[in-house]
């Protein structure tokens, strides 16, 4: 910290010079998160910066509208709610803290029922496939939950509801299924899954459900796959969590978790509060947060409506379809998308022995563009991709951009002499013989790996 202080002015124009070296939000095709909102909504969250949305008894109108906003998500996901009776949710500062509940809640339930039986508590475990988001993995590590992963294989990228179903056992506190993984943009088949533990339920006398975590596509699959079943519609499906921020259309801190019924939130994990002026139910795992975000999320809601909402999806999807018939007809990639998922554009070089798709990533900086490259979890990781993603702020004007500029980096990497002729060269074995080409992949891609790593930043 400074000895003295300096003239306001001036102390913006020193940040804001600064900030100036940043990406351009717009351009970073990285992020699922929302770079853009209407002026008017601008305003209204501008206006209520200032409010600590927990201090609900001098924001009630604050808490209605996040109590209106659960209401809405809970009906667009089939939750059998009567017309007198109001959801079983809460706003959250995104998808991981949402996870965070859900699994709370599943663990604290797990233990209620082993305990009323006389059984032991204390190896509590967590099925998903090896494609979830991080945030599952601190939940599991934080809260002393063994994850138990079903590994992916080439071509097929997402959790595999038979596999799943077959590592679950009396100490599975839930099944975590993804509507739309962050790798490749896919739907996994919860109506399988379902379908499959309401057998082994039935076989076993166990009890356990499904969480959804549609942090991605929660708010895509209601507009473009209504007759998609995936949600509360299905019996086991006891939570589910969306991020406001993602296709809710909402600058970056907010998310959603909604419960089945009252049911599957045990009630011993809701705390009461009164020293901020009334009684106040809070299940959460911080405490003061803003308000912008729900206010945003509401005025969204509104705004659009079911047809905006359904209209701005389709135009995404239709600009992902432009995006991916240009990559497409380079000849030079591998779609690894689906046509029915979170509109994005995932897909991986057809020939990798030269040139990877982690130059491609690196070259197109050049240009502005932020895409990531990355390769699959287990064991798919010899498998590495670039990853586009679709928003709303991603026109038909910008894809072509993308294309145009894509071409250009594949024409001059291809003058350039191998980057990995190194990596190429270690990849012969002590008896002559040449690794696979799944090997060569392996030890491009950890070669890659640490570059990267060298170049990052050591504080988190």
């Amino acid at each position: 910290m400074p000895d003295h202080s300096m003239p306001k002015d001036a102390a913006y124009q020193v940040i804001s010079d600064e900030l100036m070296l940043d990406g351009n939000p717009r351009l970073n095709l990285a992020s699922f998160v929302t770079t853009w909102m209407e002026p008017e909504c601008d305003k209204l969250m501008m206006e209520a910066v200032n409010k600590n949305y927990v201090d609900m008894d001098e924001y009630p109108v604050t808490t209605e509208l996040q109590n209106r906003c659960v209401n809405m998500i809970a009906n667009l996901f089939h939750a059998p709610v009567g017309e007198d009776e109001a959801a079983i949710g809460c706003g959250t500062v995104g998808s991981s803290e949402a996870i965070m509940l859900a699994g709370l809640a599943f663990k604290r339930k797990w233990q209620q029922r082993r305990r009323a039986q006389g059984l032991p508590t204390d190896n509590p475990n967590i099925v998903t496939g090896a494609n979830v988001q991080v945030c599952w993995e601190k939940f599991a590590r934080y809260f002393e939950v063994e994850l138990k992963e079903v590994k992916l294989s080439e071509g097929y990228y997402v959790l595999d509801p038979a596999k799943a179903v077959e590592m679950v056992d009396e100490n599975t506190i839930c099944v975590a299924a993804i509507l739309g993984s962050t790798l490749t943009g896919e739907f996994e088949d919860v109506k399988t899954l379902n379908d499959l533990l309401a057998e082994k339920n039935a076989e076993t006398g166990w009890d356990v459900a499904i969480h959804v975590d549609a942090a991605s596509g929660g708010f895509i699959a209601p507009f473009l796959y209504p007759d998609l079943e995936w949600d509360f519609r299905l019996p086991w499906v006891k939570s589910i969590n969306v991020s406001g921020h993602k296709y809710g259309l909402v600058y970056a801190g907010v998310g959603w978790i909604v419960w089945r019924t009252k049911d599957d939130l045990p009630e011993d994990l809701v705390f009461h509060i009164n020293y901020l002026g009334a009684d106040q139910p809070t299940f959460t795992l911080n405490f003061s947060k803003g308000s912008s975000q729900i206010i945003g999320q509401y005025y969204q809601f509104i705004r659009l409506g079911f047809e905006g909402y359904k209209n701005i999806m389709e135009n995404c999807m239709d600009n992902a379809r432009r995006l991916r018939e240009g990559i497409e007809k380079t000849g030079k990639f591998n779609i690894v998308s689906k046509d029915i998922g979170v509109p994005l554009v995932a897909f991986s070089l057809k020939d990798s022995s030269k040139h990877t798709v982690f130059e491609i990533a690196e070259s197109l900086r050049k240009f502005g563009w932020i895409i990531p490259a990355y390769t699959m979890p287990a064991d798919a990781q010899h498998i590495a991709v670039l990853r586009v993603v679709i928003r709303e702020d991603f026109s038909r004007g910008l894809a072509d951009r993308l294309i145009t500029h894509i071409l250009q980096v594949l024409k001059e990497i291809e003058g350039l002499p191998s980057r990995i002729a190194h990596i190429a060269a270690a990849a012969k074995v002590s008896d002559g013989e040449e690794k696979t080409a799944k090997m060569s992949m392996q030890d491009i891609a950890k070669y890659w790996k640490r570059l990267v790593e060298n170049k990052r930043n050591i504080v988190c």
